[in-house]
């Protein structure tokens, strides 16, 4: 096992989007020492006006290093990142730990892991779930995949950033419980946007809907802090991207194929939101998902009432 990460010690962070950079800065006003890489010039000032050294490539913010995390689109973008002609792997220090924060898929994890271990290096799979205002107050929800001693010794940085660190279980199984995350998300997000819709056409007030919703057995995730917040007021900005949303919706539909089941309900979960990114662009807001379903539901002409 490796020495714990203790506060005084460098991290590392290649991407500095949306969550890695306020992740970053968790990090930073927990004591540790934060490199970063991002191609972005904005987001390495950023990062160094918070206090941390910024670098425009993995590779210079790499060297050396124990620890390294990455907050990336993909796994075949962390793949590139880590063991790629350009990647982190050949310039970390001997022993170091890797800890993949994407949102990958989980068989890749798998494979990328076999690949370091034959280079002395571990890996970890921790994703997240909270979204860019828990990431900034540091509340986020971590689900740590991995060896045991992997993730004893990336507990400390892991809990800068977290309100509640799970050990999941093997190497995949935090990405693999982050996309099933999202599926369930999704699916009552899908369900409160319908409800919304169809309360709206029979003549229901917006509010009042979502306030019976979470005061009774309907309230979930998305009625609680997305309805009123994002969709009734249109404004369809929570900071995470349909996108994104359809990425993470495609790894748990493939992953119920791959675990020998029949195909279910999250492959049509998984199919809408494709086709609402399809129609509607990368851009859009997952939030978005409401003026799809209510466009998909609306014939034009019908006479009825617009949402």
């Amino acid at each position: 096992m490796g020495t714990i990460i203790a506060p005084s010690d460098t991290v590392v962070f290649v991407g500095l989007g949306q969550m890695g950079l306020p992740m970053a800065r968790r990090c930073i006003a927990a004591g540790f020492a934060v490199r970063g890489a991002d191609p972005s010039q904005a987001a390495r000032d950023a990062l160094a006006a918070a206090g941390g050294e910024a670098f425009a490539t993995g590779r210079e913010a790499a060297r050396g290093a124990q620890l390294l995390i990455t907050m990336l689109p993909d796994s075949k973008v962390v793949r590139e990142a880590v063991i790629g002609e350009q990647g982190v792997a050949d310039v970390l220090a001997s022993g170091a730990l890797v800890i993949d924060m994407s949102s990958s898929v989980p068989v890749d994890t798998q494979a990328l892991g076999r690949v370091l271990a034959g280079r002395g290096i571990g890996l970890i799979d921790a994703p997240v779930s909270g979204g860019v205002k828990r990431a900034i107050d540091g509340t986020l929800s971590i689900m740590a995949g991995g060896e045991a001693d992997h993730v004893a010794r990336a507990r400390p940085v892991l809990e800068a950033m977290a309100r509640a660190v799970f050990a999941t279980g093997p190497l995949g199984s935090g990405h693999a419980m982050k996309a099933l995350n999202n599926y369930v998300s999704a699916a009552g997000l899908i369900a409160a946007c319908e409800a919304l819709l169809v309360g709206r056409r029979f003549g229901l007030e917006p509010d009042t809907i979502i306030d019976v919703l979470n005061a009774s057995t309907g309230k979930n995730n998305s009625t609680d802090v997305k309805m009123k917040q994002f969709v009734i007021s249109e404004t369809f900005a929570s900071g995470f991207s349909l996108a994104l949303m359809a990425k993470d919706l495609r790894i748990a539909a493939d992953l119920t194929q791959q675990m020998g089941l029949a195909p279910s309900q999250a492959e049509a979960v998984a199919v809408l939101w494709e086709q609402a990114r399809g129609t509607l662009g990368p851009a859009a807001d997952h939030t978005d998902i409401y003026r799809f379903i209510a466009a998909a539901a609306t014939e034009p002409g019908d006479g009825g009432p617009s949402a």
